[in-house]
């Protein structure tokens, strides 16, 4: 073999990818075609040599079961926090792996902080691993939340292999590490934060938890678009992913499961940031409606389910004159694709144009809503807006809306009627298939298309 060739057998080929998706590419282009993204594709150092099989050594026979046989639940350990174990599904599994995103400053930290605080005084051993704060700058916050008496262990550090050595020595219940992009393995040839760097500690730390059948949350930044920031492979090894959510400008924060292995996804806890850290929410449709006034053009009350809790929240709508050529939609807690095929249907099933009309819609108290059955409830509100007209006093809705205008049979109405009733609302409006006796005295109308319920309520289309 010449120089040349010995050259090129040794310098592997460049490998890039993106930051916000983790796609991968053989050479650099400034358009991810994966998600889109503009200038993320960077070039990443290969993990390790190209593979060479796996040689002469023979591996160790391992044990197989078959599907009949009896395994015991997996015992789980409550935190305290009933709104952190709902979401959990009844609470921690041993051996779990859960990986908890949420925009910058919305709260990830502080929860953690008081959720470990809390395992450790249900009796759990529990390490609290920070990467992006000194040890000082906790226990500042874990003062000011009331949590320095607790038996939690901090340790400050990045570097992953001294991290893993003294897990295995402690040997722990629960590990919170803060933040997976902040760890730093020395066998990766990159940046802390990168993709590689991101892959490769999530890969150590999952396989720990596994090992050692110890419990590990991990904390991720999200990108803009609101992802977790990194390769999508980290969302797949591990168990549990968790979205921790809100607005800014709103006290309530919500946590929700998008995955879940040992429990309901799509299930959610409502939290309160107070200036003692964060306290749950009993009764979060009380909650949603308490500063609701009395009713109003555009204001309607969405009875929905959220995992396996009914949830009552306000919809406000507000439609104004635009200059020509210039019609506004702004959506805030909804899909903005899913309010233009509301319209769509309005204007095409039952006469009634919003062109040349700005439409702004809101989901109150900043929660994000992405139930089809609240399409019924977006187009009351948005009629109710138009005609100026306000839906009768103690009034719920719910119902999905097909694109011929016939109206679709949600689940779980009765979940839905019994919140609404326990918070005092005596009407419903829902589709006719959803109810037994449409036409019966309590209080609750069934309609079969959009059309009749447009005619009916406010005599328009």
């Amino acid at each position: 073999m010449g120089r040349a060739e010995e050259s090129m057998a040794r310098a592997p080929s460049p490998t890039f990818a993106c930051t916000a998706c983790g796609a991968t590419y053989s050479k650099w282009s400034g358009r991810c075609d994966a998600c889109g993204a503009w200038n993320t594709i960077v070039e990443e150092a290969p993990l390790s040599a190209a593979p060479k099989g796996l040689g002469k050594l023979r591996g160790r026979m391992v044990p197989l079961g078959d599907l009949a046989a009896r395994e015991p639940p997996p015992a789980r350990t409550a935190s305290g926090m009933g709104e952190l174990d709902r979401v959990l599904g009844g609470g921690l599994v041993p051996a779990s792996a859960v990986l908890v995103g949420g925009d910058p400053g919305i709260g990830k930290s502080t929860l953690l902080l008081q959720a470990a605080a809390s395992f450790a005084q249900a009796g759990l051993s529990v390490i609290y691993v920070t990467g992006e704060e000194a040890s000082a700058q906790v226990r500042m916050r874990a003062e000011r939340l009331g949590l320095c008496r607790g038996p939690l262990r901090l340790a400050a550090q990045t570097a992953l292999r001294d991290i893993i050595a003294t897990l295995e020595a402690e040997k722990p219940d629960l590990v919170i590490v803060d933040s997976i992009q902040t760890m730093w393995s020395d066998t990766v040839e990159s940046a802390p934060g990168s993709v590689a760097q991101v892959r490769a500690a999530a890969h150590e730390l999952v396989t720990f938890a596994k090992r050692r059948n110890t419990a590990v949350i991990i904390v991720g930044h999200v990108t803009k678009e609101g992802q977790i920031a990194g390769p999508r492979v980290v969302e797949h090894m591990v168990d549990t992913v968790l979205y921790f959510e809100g607005e800014r400008g709103h006290q309530f924060r919500i946590l929700r499961a998008v995955k879940n292995r040992f429990g309901p996804s799509d299930e959610i806890g409502v939290f309160e940031m107070t200036g003692t850290g964060l306290a749950e929410v009993a009764n979060p449709s009380a909650l949603f409606l308490s500063e609701r006034e009395r009713p109003s053009p555009g204001s309607v009350v969405f009875a929905g389910i959220e995992g396996t809790r009914p949830l009552l929240v306000e919809i406000q709508a507000l439609v104004a004159p635009s200059p020509p050529g210039s019609a506004r939609r702004s959506v805030v807690g909804w899909d903005g694709g899913r309010l233009a095929m509301i319209l769509a249907v309005l204007e095409a099933r039952c006469g009634i144009p919003f062109g040349g009309l700005d439409v702004y819609l809101n989901v109150a108290g900043g929660l994000r809503i992405s139930e089809p059955a609240a399409d019924l409830a977006v187009a009351a509100a948005l009629l109710s807006a138009r005609e100026d007209a306000a839906l009768p006093p103690e009034t719920v809705v719910f119902g999905e809306i097909s694109l011929s205008g016939a109206l679709r049979p949600v689940s779980q109405t009765e979940n839905r009627l019994k919140e609404a009733r326990k918070l005092g609302f005596s009407r419903a409006i829902a589709p006719a298939r959803s109810v037994e006796s449409p036409e019966g005295d309590d209080g609750l109308r069934g309609f079969a298309d959009l059309a009749a319920f447009v005619g009916e309520t406010f005599g328009a289309g």
